[in-house]
């Protein structure tokens, strides 16, 4: 599969993985970002993608930034549908206890490419069972 993309920053670096067999690409920062604790940014990352047909991509929060600083993104995974043509940017949250910078460049988030099915809704009256059942948030324990 080949996903195209235009750099509308060219002094950014090429959205690439950073290791080979990763599942997602970096993101970065196309501008500078101060959050303060609580606080949410948009934040563009300078490229636009033609995600093809029947795929779509989901922008996640980096786990050492999560992990370290709190930093998340709001609507994580955010999606990016395959006919969308703009650019692409990160709602960064900041939910640790000390303000964040993120220097223009900087990688913020990562993007992964999954597939999409089609599919279609069918209403019925009664749903067949499953093991599971409607147990809910907290049904399988701690």
């Amino acid at each position: 599969m080949q996903v195209n993309f235009s750099k509308l920053d060219k002094e950014l670096p090429d959205p690439i993985r950073a290791h080979p067999g990763d599942a997602g690409i970096d993101l970065y920062a196309r501008q500078p970002v101060d959050l303060k604790p609580g606080e949410r940014a948009v934040v563009p990352t300078g490229i636009s993608l033609a995600i093809p047909e029947g795929y779509a991509g989901l922008v996640v929060p980096r786990s050492g930034y999560a992990a370290r600083a709190g930093i998340g993104v709001v609507n994580s995974p955010g999606v990016i549908d395959s006919g969308y043509r703009g650019e692409v940017a990160v709602i960064l949250i900041n939910h640790g206890s000390e303000p964040v910078w993120f220097d223009r460049g900087d990688r913020i988030a990562q993007l992964v490419v999954v597939p999409v099915p089609e599919f279609s809704w069918v209403e019925t009256e009664e749903l067949p069972a499953s093991e599971r059942g409607g147990g809910g948030f907290g049904s399988t324990g701690e």
